[in-house]
Parts: C-alpha cells; structure tokens; sequence
C-alpha cells in the first residue's frame, strides 16, 4: 500500500473511531466526597453526552448520601478509604479498565456536553491527555484566590518543567490507557493535578488542551479546597517534583545561595589579610570555609541524582511505551 493511501485509510479510521464511540471502551471517573446535591445531575449529563461510557463514582468517605444519589442515577458505585482526592485518583486509575479515561469533579461545576469534543481532540490528535481549560461566565464560580493562585502555579511549573500549559489545575481531563497505567500517583490531596501535568510534561507525552465552561457550584454543594492549606501543599509539591525531576538544576540553586555567603563572608577578610598578614577573626574563616564546602557538597548531589533521575525517567518512559497509544488500539480494531 502506498504511503498516501496508507495515511488516508488511518485518518479514516480515527474519524470513523471518533464517530462511532459505543466502539471505544469509555470510562468516566468522579472522585467525590459529600457531593449528595450534585451528584445525580453530574451522572445523568454525562450518561446523556457519553451513552455508551461506564461512569463510576469513588466515594471517599463521604458523610452524606453521594453513593446512594450515585448508584440511582446509574453509577458504578465504589469507595476508597484514604482520604484525599490524590489517593481517589491512585484507585481509579489501578482499578479501572478502558480504553480512554474521563475525569471530573462530582460537583457540576464542568461542562458535561464538552466531554465528546475532549474525547474526539484525543483521538483525532492520538494524544495521551487532553485538559479542560476552564472558562468562567460568572465571577462566583472561580473565586479570585483561586484564580490568582491557578496563574501562580501554572506560571511556576512552565518556567520549571515547560510552557505547554495553560490551566493546570483543572480537573476535567481525558486520559488515554498509556497515560493512566504509566502514571505513579504518588500525591494524597489535591495537588494531584500538579502531579499529572508534571509527569506529562517530562515524558514529553503528546497532550493538547481545550476551552470548557465552568460554572458556579449547585446550592447545597460546598467546595472542598481550603485556599491556603491546599495552596501550601500544591507550593510543595512543585518544589518537591522540582526537585526530584530537575536535581541538579535544584541543587544548583543551593550551590550559588551557599557560595555567595561564603564569599560575602570571606572578603573583609582576605582584604584584611592582603593588608595586615593576620586572619584576626578565625571562627569567621571556619564559617566561611564550612559554607564553601556545603556548596560543594550540594552540587555534588545534584550532579549524582542527575543521573539517577535520568536513569529512573527512562524507565517511567519504558512502562508508558508498554501499553499501545491510542490511535494503535483504534487502527487494530479497524
């Protein structure tokens, strides 16, 4: 078959895949906890949008009645007892079994009817994660703390790990099955978002991103993240991933801060030294000469776990090569 007709007959394929998607095994995951307002309304729009998709809902202890309104409006009812939307997010992706992955908030604040266009951009574009960037209509739905501190971290990961991002803590994503089986989930709480991008963007995965609406919460349904507790812990995680993924370029940061004190400290006495022949202030010279060594000793580790990372992202790169892309899955079905 000639290369032409070749890419032809694929780009036909993935349209009729995209077309038809009671032929692709679809799964929509909804973390929750006390969500009893929401939830029923969040399963029937995405029963109505998705037919053919199995949606399932993670109760994480809820104190209300979310399983029950879940398991009425046709969910596939599950729990998880650690609490924490990270360790929700480390069940569904071990437990569940498909072929492209929809993830949202149980709080009706994502737009349901976006689900099919997120879904198509990944198999039109054979992508490993598609991310809804969030467009607010009114300004109660996106508070302002929220807003400054979602430009905060998006700006903070893009200059550390790559500008590809627009909306990284958006919670309405669809994953392809290479990217859930591949991915570690090592967050608790609600910097998993951060975590799912980061992993993203060092596996130089192919993702893309797409305007949804967001909307103001349903009365009687209360929004879970705490502004300041939740805004240190994401903080941490950036600098945690900032650390383990870019080592040297961590350890680096560390080497320059000790080596300026250890200089700063040192002049006034090398001046007094060039004039006098003495060193009169001798804790001083241990100081700086201790500083200059834990500089030293800084770079050094960075310039180890470099390689250890570089060992251990090949590897991560090698279990996501294990599970065949998107696009493969549709073709052999063809």
């Amino acid at each position: 078959m000639a290369p032409g007709t070749a890419t032809q007959e694929r780009v036909r394929t993935i349209e009729a895949a995209c077309a038809l998607f009671p032929e692709i095994e679809i799964a929509v995951i909804l973390p929750c906890y006390n969500e009893e307002a929401a939830i029923g309304a969040v399963v029937r729009s995405f029963r109505k949008e998705l037919p053919s998709a199995r949606i399932y809902v993670y109760d994480n202890n809820s104190k209300d009645r979310t399983s029950q309104v879940a398991a009425e409006a046709g969910a596939i009812v599950r729990s998880e007892t650690l609490q924490g939307k990270g360790n929700v997010v480390r069940r569904m992706f071990a437990d569940i079994e498909a072929d492209v992955y929809l993830m949202c908030d149980g709080d009706i604040t994502y737009d349901a009817p976006s689900a099919p266009a997120l879904i198509r951009k990944l198999l039109e574009d054979n992508l490993d994660m598609v991310v809804g960037c969030r467009i607010d209509s009114e300004q109660a739905s996106y508070r302002a703390g929220h807003r400054f501190g979602n430009a905060l971290f998006t700006g903070s990961v893009a200059s550390l790990f790559g500008n590809r991002f627009t909306d990284i803590l958006s919670g309405y994503r669809a994953f392809s099955r290479r990217y859930v089986k591949s991915f570690p989930a090592l967050s608790n709480g609600f910097e998993i978002e951060t975590e799912l991008t980061v992993h993203a963007l060092e596996l130089r995965m192919p993702i893309g991103e797409l305007d949804t609406p967001y909307g103001a919460r349903m009365e009687g349904s209360q929004s879970k993240l705490s502004t300041y507790r939740d805004g240190f812990r994401i903080l941490m995680m950036i600098t945690k991933l900032f650390k383990s993924e870019r080592p040297l370029a961590f350890f680096s940061i560390i080497f320059a801060l000790l080596t300026l004190a250890a200089v700063g400290l040192s002049i006034p006495l090398l001046l007094t030294y060039i004039e006098t022949g003495l060193v009169p202030r001798l804790p001083t010279a241990v100081l700086a000469a201790s500083i200059m060594l834990l500089a030293f000793l800084s770079l050094t580790c960075g310039l180890i776990l470099d390689t250890v990372t570089h060992g251990r992202r090949e590897m991560k790169r090698l279990a996501y090569l294990t599970v065949p892309a998107v696009g493969a899955v549709l073709e052999r079905r063809s």
